[in-house]
């Protein structure tokens, strides 16, 4: 829904995206993010030529507050990091929805580096444990020790082990009194040990799945790469090793969609069994990206010219009636909210990319019904394999 934001006398019209979203009674912008401007405007905190970098903005709250006329801050130059892409789409909707210009703004991925020069960082705390030790090791690596630092979230999320982080990574930590369930945390970045960030975790990924079927056993040793951001960063997770498990045999030839890739394990997978099909890794995460391209290119080189990686928001780009086979193990969060508005996203672009009599086959929790979804898109869907966690489910048009 359109979110109504006031903060310090202006007011923004806020959306979450991506506007096409079945479930919009979600707002675009939360506790944390009032506290945290309403806290930088009684502070005086940011000067007119201020650069600032903003971690983890999911839908442009903190970011178009900065570009509007009203904050008084005409020189600032914004640098705004996140690893969504459907959060940099949301981003730009919304400085465009509230007739703001983006030239204070210089969007970055987690996997660039940092600008050499900067006044102040506003940190929203991200919901993955890995991604925030990701962030603060970066930061104190390459930021000036003087440079302010706040970090806002729910204050149910900010726990001793959160600030425990902050302390080992930054420095001297404190927090502030909760406002609208919302808490600041303030660092100096005086910590003096300095840390090797430890990603992209590396773990290797066995010649034989252990299942019941003989020839989707994977015929090589894989090395898997992962970035912070991305799911199983140790291991091949229960999720992944079911649908492996249970995947379909694949004709040659092939057009194949990995479609929420993560790793791309899945379809690393599938050219490992099939190396004459085509593979299109598609994922909204730069570094779910960047880490399914590292295990194309490190474990099959030789068949990485039959791979595309697309950072897309689901399958927006991808053109209709192309596709053989989508193989999905959908999301059902977004951020910090519980919602289904993706997995129906991600079925409704698959059955329009799918040819006719192509199949999308996916893998989900049992609870989450994905059934009665792929009858009304497709009018047909078959249980493939069940147990007491997964469901694979498959779906043809």
């Amino acid at each position: 829904m359109l979110s109504p934001f006031f903060i310090n006398e202006q007011q923004l019209t806020l959306v979450r995206f991506p506007i096409a979203q079945v479930n919009r009674s979600l707002q675009a912008w939360d506790s944390a993010d009032e506290y945290l401007l309403n806290h930088i405007k009684d502070h005086e905190l940011i000067t007119k030529n201020a650069r600032v970098v903003i971690f983890n903005d999911a839908f442009g709250a903190l970011t178009t507050h900065f570009c509007s006329e009203e904050s008084n801050q005409e020189n600032i130059t914004v640098y705004c990091v996140n690893d969504s892409t459907i959060s940099q789409q949301g981003i730009a909707y919304n400085l465009e929805q509230n007739q703001l210009s983006n030239a204070k703004v210089t969007p970055l991925t987690c996997l660039d580096p940092l600008p050499k020069s900067i006044d102040v960082i506003l940190f929203k705390i991200p919901k993955s444990k890995s991604l925030l030790i990701e962030q603060l090791i970066k930061i104190k690596n390459n930021v000036p020790k003087n440079t302010v630092f706040i970090a806002a979230d729910r204050a149910k999320e900010i726990h001793s082990s959160t600030l425990k982080l902050f302390e080992k990574y930054l420095g001297t930590t404190k927090t502030s009194l909760a406002v609208k369930k919302a808490r600041l945390v303030f660092c100096q970045l005086d910590q003096k040990q300095t840390h090797i960030s430890p990603f992209p975790t590396v773990w290797s990924l066995p010649n034989k799945i252990p299942n019941k079927i003989p020839n989707k056993t994977l015929k090589c040793d894989f090395s898997i790469s992962n970035h912070a951001n991305v799911y199983a960063r140790e291991k091949l997770d229960i999720g992944a090793r079911y649908f492996i498990e249970n995947l379909p045999n694949v004709a040659e030839n092939s057009k194949v969609i990995d479609l929420g890739c993560g790793n791309g394990v899945i379809g690393l997978t599938v050219l490992a069994q099939q190396p004459s099909v085509q593979l299109l890794f598609v994922d909204e995460s730069h570094m779910a990206i960047s880490s399914a391209e590292l295990n194309i290119n490190n474990n099959l080189p030789d068949l990485a010219p039959q791979c595309q990686f697309l950072l897309n928001d689901c399958l927006t780009h991808v053109d209709s009636n192309s596709v053989d086979l989508i193989l999905c193990n959908p999301p059902f969060h977004q951020h910090t909210a519980t919602t289904d508005h993706i997995a129906w996203q991600m079925f409704k672009d698959s059955y329009r990319v799918l040819k006719k009599g192509g199949e999308l086959r996916i893998i989900g929790n049992r609870q989450l019904a994905y059934h009665i979804k792929l009858k009304r898109l497709f009018g047909n869907e078959k249980l493939i394999a069940s147990n007491d966690k997964f469901v694979t489910q498959s779906a043809i048009k």
